[in-house]
């Protein structure tokens, strides 16, 4: 569930910003997701971040959808924030490797 008050930003590109960004929480985690928002967009996204239904901007309305089920553990969901951490550790020591390489042929 992603509860969002998008009043504050008006008709521009924040509402539809957060609407992708909760769209790709949903893929991050292989979870279906409700996202509903006061004056922003209303929508509902599968596990793997295909929308189900939406409610436009500034208009009043209830979303009913049937949510599937989730899906396996993603990687991300396993291990969080280590994920890039690992994966910039592993970049920067080869990058070192490779500088240290080519200073010393």
């Amino acid at each position: 569930m992603n509860v969002t008050n998008d009043a504050w930003f008006g008709n521009s590109s924040g509402p539809r910003q957060h609407l992708s960004a909760a769209r790709m929480r949903a893929v991050e985690e292989g979870l279906p997701l409700m996202r509903a928002a006061n004056t922003g967009i209303t929508a509902a996204f599968d596990a793997r971040g295909h929308e189900l239904g939406r409610i436009g901007m500034l208009t009043a309305g209830t979303l009913v959808v049937a949510l599937p089920p989730a899906l396996p553990p993603t990687l991300f969901a396993q291990l969080g924030l280590w994920l890039p951490l690992i994966t910039s550790s592993v970049a920067l020591g080869l990058g070192l490797m490779a500088r240290r390489n080519t200073s010393q042929g």
